[in-house]
């Protein structure tokens, strides 16, 4: 494989406004609306660049799909991860784990979202 093998990721959620406005006061950015596939979808996309490094992905809502722990994790990329991260209880998210060192692979907070969904946040600093 030449490639990292996530190139796409969803976030499931229950109240698509309430996730919009959590996830761009902790990450400072601009989520926007994405033309879903199906009528069934409602998605809004994070910024991406098709071209660009790493994956892209969306918040999305769909009826019988539910928002909460589900084993797979999802980590932002930070300049220092805890900037974001002292935003999250504010933006009426939790810390589950707070800021600390992975050694020679940087740092990593682990945060809980306004639907229940637990993700991540790496820095190198």
């Amino acid at each position: 494989m030449k490639t990292n093998p996530i190139c796409w990721f969803e976030i499931y959620v229950q109240d698509l406004d309430r996730a919009q406005k959590f996830y761009e006061t902790v990450l400072c950015t601009e989520l926007t609306k994405l033309d879903a596939p199906v009528p069934e979808l409602e998605m809004l996309a994070f910024p991406m660049e098709m071209d660009g490094a790493g994956a892209a992905g969306a918040l999305v809502k769909m009826d019988g799909v539910p928002s909460g722990g589900g084993g797979t994790l999802v980590y932002f990329a930070c300049d220092d991860c805890a900037t974001e991260a002292s935003r999250i209880e504010s933006a009426g998210g939790k810390i589950h784990k707070a800021k600390l060192s992975i050694g020679e692979y940087g740092f990593m907070v682990l945060a809980v979202d306004t639907e229940g969904n637990m993700f991540g946040l790496h820095s190198q600093k």
